[in-house]
């Protein structure tokens, strides 16, 4: 077992809920490789919300049904769509291509950032949820994604997420509605943060992990052949399978 999977096994936890079904999510990391040391998007939790308060993290949430409905511009690498269809029941593209388009809704809804292009006019929006997109005549751009961590909540956890890490640089951004963070949002703040600054605030384990696991593949080149770490807890331990 790495050094990963045994700090994501020791992290202190309670597991004494009714076991639950973990749910699809999606979470998006931005990264600006524009200074001497990369840097990544990352903002801090409302200190009065229930679940993970005042924490920092990645703007992320749960996929819905009209995420796959959602026009979009461009595919993900081959690699990372493989990937994507890889340890899942009942595997299709349509829902590899969701899981993408999904952390790109919630990047907007919990930052205001908009992912995509306007190459190609303005989208139909399927849903309330995407309506923005079509105002702002903004396509996601899943061309823009890389597929780089997935990790799945321990059962018998209150909440419980299959959750799949998605990068992308931060010149993907192509348009920012103001207001949507702030002291009466889910999140209260952003920040970019370089990986030695992100080691000094309060992170989840798993955010933590993930951000090493990401550091190590710049490091590495972020070629999109490089493996992707999944982790899982079986009989009360953390593993860490690569997904080739």
């Amino acid at each position: 077992m790495t050094d990963f999977a045994t700090r994501l096994t020791n992290a202190e936890r309670r597991q004494d809920w009714p076991n639950v079904r973990p749910r699809d999510a999606s979470t998006l990391i931005l990264i600006d490789r524009k200074g001497k040391q990369p840097r990544v998007l990352m903002g801090r939790r409302h200190p009065g919300l229930k679940f993970m308060p005042g924490v920092y993290v990645f703007p992320g949430g749960r996929l819905e049904k009209t995420d796959k409905a959602m026009p979009v511009y461009g595919v993900m690498d081959a690699d990372s769509e493989r990937r994507l269809m890889t340890r899942v029941q009942r595997p299709t593209l349509a829902r590899a291509r969701g899981l993408a388009a999904a952390c790109i809704r919630e990047m907007y809804e919990e930052t205001g950032l908009l992912v995509g292009t306007r190459e190609l006019g303005a989208p139909q929006a399927p849903c309330e949820a995407w309506r923005v997109f079509e105002e702002r005549g903004v396509f996601p751009d899943l061309g823009a994604l890389t597929y780089v961590a997935r990790a799945i909540t321990p059962p018998r956890r209150p909440k419980r997420f299959d959750t799949r890490f998605f990068a992308a640089d931060a010149n993907a951004v192509c348009d920012e509605v103001k207001g949507l963070v702030g002291e009466n949002s889910e999140l209260v703040e952003l920040r970019w943060l370089t990986f030695a600054q992100t080691a000094k605030e309060e992170l989840p384990t798993v955010t933590r992990v993930v951000l090493e696991e990401v550091a190590q593949r710049i490091e590495a080149g972020f070629h999109a052949r490089l493996p992707v770490p999944f982790y899982a807890m079986h009989r009360g331990t953390f593993l860490r399978t690569l997904l080739d």
